[in-house]
């Protein structure tokens, strides 16, 4: 079905196995970049080798996981081509994939239930992009970020 990258830091690694589990149940090809524990790690290391494997994977999808999600997003979209998205509720999840194309998902294993996070990433991977008027504004978060790589 999708090819899916994920990691997490100490706060994201009890839903990060549980959605492992539930993201192969449902036929999807997922690819565990740590952490493997509970013990302290730094989110920052986690997000970036999911984020680097999806920027040169374009076809793939990635989901970061630490205590409140804002951190490894904020990792992630540091690197080209990712527009990874925090998501706390089903109306985040769908806006962010139709109307801005998100390849990345982030959520807080401290913030979410595992019921919601399962609803959550299930709508996500479902929702397609939209296009349409939706397609120029995700162009120019796009040209925003290669002025910035051509400096």
């Amino acid at each position: 079905m999708h090819r899916i990258y994920i990691s997490s830091d100490h706060g994201g690694f009890e839903l990060k196995e549980h959605l492992k589990k539930y993201l192969k149940g449902l036929g999807n090809d997922v690819l565990d970049y740590g952490c493997h524990s509970e013990e302290a790690v730094d989110y920052a290391d986690f997000a970036f080798l999911v984020a680097d494997a999806v920027s040169k994977d374009k076809n793939s999808y990635g989901i970061v996981i630490d205590g409140v999600g804002i951190a490894s997003a904020m990792v992630a979209n540091k690197v080209p081509g990712i527009r990874c998205a925090v998501c706390w509720d089903l109306f985040s999840a769908r806006n962010s994939r139709e109307h801005n194309n998100a390849n990345m998902l982030s959520l807080g294993g401290r913030v979410l239930g595992k019921g919601l996070a399962e609803a959550i990433v299930k709508l996500w991977l479902e929702t397609p992009f939209a296009g349409g008027r939706h397609e120029r504004r995700v162009n120019k978060i796009m040209e925003v970020e290669s002025r910035f790589l051509k400096r």
